[in-house]
């Protein structure tokens, strides 16, 4: 059976916030944004009284579905490290990384290591770096491709 990646799930705090960042410093499009069917909800996730809205956005083959929980009332904020199990992130390619982590500071995404380039594997040769959002902890890496598209594997 084949199978594609249809989106990745986001739970934030602030969905205004988020979606604005997701527009104008990732690039993404929304698609449709809506509260959900709580009963529908709650059903698929097992999460009895759940209550949500969703941004659905896009840039390019990415989908991202932003989900803000208004209920339970006892949700809980989990912050994990990037070695812990269940943690996630998303990368994204930039042209510039310094000017991409200046436009990411005007977002206060935070430093969680430092910029370093990739010694091995695919990036070889790129400036990475990974930010975390404090409103939500999502992490966040930016990419910047190896000078002269030297990549290897």
């Amino acid at each position: 059976m084949a199978m594609t990646v249809n989106h990745t799930g986001i739970t934030v705090a602030d969905l205004d916030h988020s979606e604005a960042m997701f527009q104008k410093l990732f690039g993404f499009e929304t698609l449709s944004r809506a509260t959900r069917d709580p009963d529908m909800i709650s059903r698929v996730t097992g999460v009895p009284n759940a209550r949500v809205e969703v941004a659905y956005m896009r840039n390019g083959s990415a989908t991202v579905e932003l989900l803000c929980y208004a209920a339970p009332e006892d949700r809980a904020d989990f912050r994990p490290r990037p070695c812990d199990l269940g943690s996630l992130h998303m990368g994204f390619n930039v042209a510039n990384l310094a000017q991409a982590m200046d436009e990411a500071r005007k977002w206060s995404l935070e430093l969680m290591g430092e910029v370093a380039v990739v010694n091995a594997g695919p990036n070889k040769g790129a400036k990475i770096v990974y930010l975390r959002d404090p409103r939500d902890g999502l992490v966040l890496e930016l990419i910047e491709p190896a000078p002269n598209g030297q990549n290897g594997s």
